[in-house]
């Protein structure tokens, strides 16, 4: 089945428009476009190029820049998220953390390829092109800045504002962001202590250091806590490693075992896997 290049949804039931009302197909990427397409969800600055119906001149339209599909957005966030350490993300993970079958992955990963947002190197991953890892890191910002307006506004504690941001993410308007950013006095971190990417798309990183590395003897300051699973949110809480706590390191058991902390004046053991997720200022 052929999908429409922009929206990468396929025909409507007794149609050959899109779900989203585009009047042609590109045929998934082989050959020209016939005429242009409109529709609902245009790719970021997208450049299409079709032969006209009489088949005689090249056109090329630059499409006005629109919202990406929730899904899309999921797939930039997430190999966004995957490549970090400068190394492309695989199928599989990418299957992994957004909870989808290996062949679906593989299938939009080809199309979004297509649409310039990524390259894809076989048996090795995918890495975002500068416009999917500009549309990647809009979607970030997007959602940190909702974390930190539940959090600062509307009574969200730490454990309970990520779902509710993946939700709104996708649909906010661009303007309520902005807004909620200057309300906020345009913070740089989220309740997590993650960085909120500025409006220009760039994103600090303070150098930190994992708990679970930090030497016996020293004591460290938590900047961000690395997850975003609830219980494990509510665990750290209760044992006070939010951020801005002040521990100090008793003793780190070798052969990665637990580690013990001074917090608040009271000892904690906490376990290296745990540890490992709390970054520190030293």
């Amino acid at each position: 089945m052929e999908v429409c290049r922009v929206c990468l949804e396929g025909p409507k039931v007794g149609s050959t428009s899109c779900r989203n009302n585009s009047d042609r197909y590109g045929g998934g990427g082989r050959g020209n476009y016939g005429e242009a397409l409109r529709c609902e969800r245009r790719v970021s600055a997208l450049t299409l190029q079709h032969t006209s119906i009489e088949g005689r001149a090249i056109v090329r339209d630059e499409v006005v820049r629109e919202p990406l599909s929730r899904s899309v957005e999921d797939y930039l966030k997430a190999i966004y998220h995957l490549s970090e350490d400068g190394r492309p993300a695989s199928t599989s993970q990418i299957a992994e953390v957004l909870s989808l079958a290996p062949p679906s992955v593989s299938g939009m990963v080809k199309r979004l390829s297509e649409l310039g947002l990524l390259t894809h190197e076989p048996y090795r991953g995918a890495t975002l092109t500068a416009e999917g890892r500009h549309e990647a890191v809009r979607v970030i910002r997007r959602h940190r800045l909702i974390e930190a307006y539940l959090v600062g506004y509307l009574g969200y504690t730490w454990d309970s504002v990520h779902q509710e941001a993946e939700r709104l993410e996708h649909a906010v308007s661009d303007e309520l962001v902005e807004r909620m950013a200057t309300a906020l006095g345009h913070p740089t971190v989220d309740p997590h202590g993650d960085p909120i990417p500025d409006a220009d798309g760039a994103v600090a990183r303070p150098k930190l250091t994992a708990l679970a590395d930090v030497d016996a003897g020293s004591n460290a300051e938590i900047r961000r806590v690395d997850t975003s699973d609830a219980e494990r949110l509510r665990y750290f809480a209760g044992v006070g490693l939010v951020l801005g706590a002040r521990v100090r390191v008793i003793e780190r058991e070798p052969f990665s075992g637990p580690i013990t902390l001074e917090v608040s004046g009271r000892s904690q053991v906490l376990a290296h896997d745990m540890a490992k997720l709390v970054y520190c200022a030293i």
